[in-house]
């Protein structure tokens, strides 16, 4: 079989990004942007890992990553294959990107408490951020942090979060296109305020996160619900809803990890999603809020690191990686005019934001402790990831279905049957476990549960899942009958 493609590759083993991460991110770019087409074959393991003059287990890692991506597809005894299920972007998206190279009753009566996925506040780098707010408070210079700063936050810690963005997520974002704030919701909340206006109606995820709904609708702007699957929103709803609407001013998605199902936006519909943004001049609002904790090969990019994307503002969070207690998340968009109305608005409610605490968290940033932190969080919140889905296989398995997320701190746990989720949650309130009731995640009827584990500990996963099993098994409702 003839593989004429070449690969157009210099291997920087100085690079901080691992040499299969390279391998991929280049075959991507050649899928994006053409030299690559659907169905085109790719150069087997072993001769392209004799090309490259590196071990053939390192080519083997990459083309993992694609199939996981969805680039590829591997057929049996025939090779790799580009996907064939790819929409084709516009001509002159993929040159402009060429030119940008998530019963019995409980002893001693504490609450269990399954959020929506908080981490685990124990393992939280404290000394190391005392002693960084220590070392800034002694500077020399501590007067110049007294007074006020920028409306959108300390110039080196953006400067700091671009690098990030660009380096981790492949985003290509300045400092001056970014803006700090206390938490992803103020992000949320001051995007809706800037971009909305009355009447305005914005495409969400159903079920998904109410707060930001909430925040849309404080603007008051409609909110059109689109359902979830397996694959994430259903881009087909979408492409309806934009047809038969002419004021639909944005799209409200949490791809990475959908809140709350777990599920990952498969590639063909996060392109489909950039085309109608474009065609419809839609604003995409990304939430990305857990993107750190991944336990795979690494995280799915954001929408928003796509060149071919006009109009986007993407949200993100360092709040569950430095201490939950800390809000400070940001904000990013290409959108001049409207990060300007954004700033203008954070003036009027906050004036500016922590300068002190962010110098604490880019000295943190810059010595290595948040990256050290991430490495260690990733492997105890993967353990116990492991811990709970074991737990799950032993006491739901035949209740529920549920499958292992590649990241995150919750799993979405489907009851087989329609459950009385109104007698349920009252009944485990009464043996101190609480959960999130679905209709926190919908107006529908939505039948699921999202088990939370990264703040709990192990001991009290294990006394309180197979209680969980417990009442799901008696409260279940099959044809109006209590089973």
């Amino acid at each position: 079989m003839l593989r004429p493609w070449k690969l157009e590759l210099e291997i920087d083993k100085k690079l901080d990004k691992a040499v299969y991460l390279q391998i991929a991110d280049t075959i991507i770019t050649d899928i994006r942007t053409g030299r690559l087409k659907a169905g085109d074959a790719l150069p087997g393991s072993r001769n392209l890992a004799q090309t490259l003059k590196i071990n053939r287990n390192t080519v083997v890692e990459a083309y993992q990553v694609l199939i996981n991506e969805e680039w590829v597809i591997s057929k049996e005894r025939k090779g790799i294959f580009v996907s064939e299920k790819l929409p084709v972007l516009h001509e002159k998206n993929a040159n402009a990107l060429q030119d940008s190279k998530n019963l019995q009753v409980l002893p001693n009566g504490i609450l269990i408490n399954f959020d929506d996925g908080h981490p685990d506040s124990k393992i939280a780098p404290v000394t190391e951020l005392a002693r960084a707010y220590r070392q800034i408070f002694s500077i020399k210079a501590k007067w110049q942090m007294m007074g006020y700063g920028d409306e959108h936050g300390d110039l080196d810690f953006r400067k700091m979060i671009s690098q990030m963005l660009n380096h981790q997520r492949g985003m290509h974002i300045l400092e001056n296109e970014i803006s700090i704030t206390r938490g992803s919701q103020m992000g949320m909340f001051l995007t809706a305020q800037s971009l909305l206006s009355p009447d305005d109606m914005v495409v969400v995820e159903d079920p998904g996160y109410q707060p930001a709904w909430q925040a849309f609708q404080y603007a008051g702007a409609q909110l059109l619900s689109v359902p979830v699957d397996n694959e994430g929103i259903s881009v087909e709803a979408v492409e309806k809803l934009l047809k038969q609407h002419r004021n639909i001013k944005a799209l409200y998605i949490t791809p990475h990890r959908q809140y709350p199902t777990t599920v990952t936006l498969s590639l063909s519909r996060r392109l489909k999603l950039i085309e109608l943004s474009n065609q419809y001049n839609m604003t995409i609002i990304e939430d990305d809020y857990d993107n750190e904790f991944h336990f795979g090969y690494r995280p799915i990019l954001p929408i928003s690191s796509f060149p071919e994307l006009h109009n986007y503002v993407y949200i993100g969070t360092l709040s569950k990686v430095v201490a939950p207690a800390l809000r400070i998340g940001y904000l990013t968009t290409k959108n001049q005019e409207l990060l300007k109305r954004i700033g203008d608005l954070r003036k009027i409610i906050d004036v500016h934001g922590d300068v002190i605490m962010e110098q604490a968290v880019l000295q943190l940033i810059k010595e290595g402790a948040i990256k050290k932190h991430i490495r260690k969080a990733t492997v105890h919140y993967k353990n116990k990831r492991d811990f709970v889905f074991e737990l799950l296989k032993k006491n739901m398995k035949d209740i529920a279905d549920f499958t292992l997320p590649e990241g995150g701190l919750a799993f979405w746990i489907v009851p087989k049957v329609q459950l009385d989720w109104d007698s349920a949650t009252t009944l485990l309130l009464e043996k101190n476990i609480k959960i999130i009731h679905p209709k926190q995640y919908s107006q529908n009827n939505v039948n699921g549960f999202r088990l939370s584990y990264g703040a709990l500990s192990e001991e009290q996963l294990k006394q309180s899942i197979p209680l969980i099993a417990e009442i799901f098994s008696r409260f279940m409702i099959k044809d109006n009958v209590e089973l």
